[in-house]
């Protein structure tokens, strides 16, 4: 079984990503630590990156090809990417929602505890945060519906959604940790 995650900035895709991994001592795979790779190694913040991506679409197909392979040689994995769920169709789809205050302030709390890689420097302010985060999801439209014509944010593509605005992480992971439980079970049988 293979477990797509996808959801909006500040949703806890990534953590509960790794908690589902360690509880299921499954690999994990994250796209977008592959293309901020891939933007380090040509002197790229992400967000130089992504708009590169609307004109040469090579900046994505790199990985979207990396992920269908994944997908077609490998099972029983978590993989976290925007368009996971379209290029690995059999997987388990996941989407996790927040409010775009919500997930703001948590993006920029983990900007306060991290070395920012290759994020943007001007991510000082939570208002600077919030701008940003507006201007890779509409990158992220447009490159999507522009090469594969798809909305990755449209919520009935997945098998199952939660908004985790008022939920701590302990809370998010168990509910789609339960989630997760119930179709491994229905797998089995």
């Amino acid at each position: 079984m293979i477990i797509s995650l996808s959801g909006a900035h500040g949703s806890g895709k990534s953590t509960i990503a790794q908690m589902l991994a360690d509880k299921l001592a499954w690999p994990r795979y994250y796209i977008g630590g592959l293309r901020r790779e891939a933007a380090a190694k040509k002197g790229m913040t992400l967000a130089e990156y992504n708009k590169l991506g609307e004109t040469d679409p090579s900046t994505d197909q790199e990985v979207d090809e990396y992920q269908k392979k994944l997908g077609e040689t490998q099972d029983n994995f978590i993989i976290e990417g925007r368009t996971s769920w379209f290029l690995i169709p059999h997987s388990l789809k996941i989407y996790l929602d927040v409010n775009e205050e919500e997930g703001s302030k948590r993006v920029f709390s983990q900007l306060q505890h991290k070395n920012n890689r290759n994020e943007d420097k001007e991510l000082d302010t939570l208002e600077s945060v919030k701008e940003s985060m507006n201007k890779r999801l509409e990158s992220d439209r447009l490159r999507y519906k522009k090469y594969y014509d798809i909305d990755v944010n449209d919520v009935k593509h997945y098998d199952f959604y939660l908004d985790t605005t008022n939920l701590n992480r302990e809370e998010v992971f168990n509910v789609v940790y339960e989630w997760v439980k119930e179709q491994l079970d229905k797998g089995k049988n």
